[in-house]
């Protein structure tokens, strides 16, 4: 009788954890980026609330300091921190899940459009922009795009571990600066490939110490 109990009391528990993960992924958020004059043109990414999510591009030269490595389309799965996913959800229920004008009417160079996409419980919204004057969503799509710049220097970073290990060392040099100018953000995307450099004896100790440190820091740094 005490083992059918405890059979049922770990039974309820493994439904709990299912149902708390199915509830985390009832919501979704979306950005669609396009802009035909730089490389990757387009991409997308998802986000849930527990900061999992993909992210897939396609086209061109990789982004990073003008070696001639192309890439490949990448599609991957990726997990931001959470207290940046809870910005991005927050960002959404504030503005009407995104059911709000975002685009301004000043005339701004182009930077690329971004469409945010919420969908969920709560309904479902979207807009498109270049430049927005709502702070709060120009604020978000510049992030999200920072976060794009990070993933894909993350994938230009393992093109180079096979094919260019010596050209790991400049890269590593626009990535460190790309982080502190806030060029690349949620350093946590690549965290695979970083922990590879910083454990490889095969690359420069100067890779190896931007590795770490960069690992380091996005322990630390609170979230964009």
């Amino acid at each position: 009788m005490r083992l059918a109990w405890v059979g049922l009391v770990a039974a309820v528990v493994v439904m709990s954890a299912n149902g708390a993960a199915g509830q985390t992924k009832t919501e979704t958020f979306e950005m669609n980026y396009s802009n035909p004059g730089i490389t990757p043109s387009h991409w997308t990414l998802i986000l849930y609330p527990d900061g999992s999510g993909h992210f897939s591009s396609h086209g061109g030269e990789m982004a990073g300091g003008g070696s001639d490595i192309k890439s490949a389309p990448v599609d991957r799965n990726i997990q931001v921190s959470e207290a940046f996913a809870a910005r991005v959800f927050e960002t959404a229920y504030k503005n009407r899940l995104f059911n709000v004008p975002c685009q301004s009417r000043l005339k701004v160079a182009f930077q690329g459009w971004k469409t945010l996409k919420y969908s969920g419980p709560r309904g479902t919204g979207s807009c498109t922009f270049n430049y927005s004057q709502n702070k709060a969503i120009e604020s978000l799509g510049n992030s999200l795009v920072a976060v794009e710049q990070t993933i894909m220097e993350g994938a230009r970073l393992e093109a180079l571990l096979r094919y260019d290990p010596l050209g790991l060392d400049r890269e590593m040099s626009f990535l460190v600066k790309a982080v502190k100018n806030g060029q690349a953000q949620q350093i946590c995307v690549i965290r695979g490939i970083l922990t590879q450099l910083a454990g490889d004896p095969k690359v420069l100790d100067r890779v190896r110490r931007w590795a770490d440190e960069l690992l380091s820091d996005s322990k630390t740094s609170p979230p964009a």
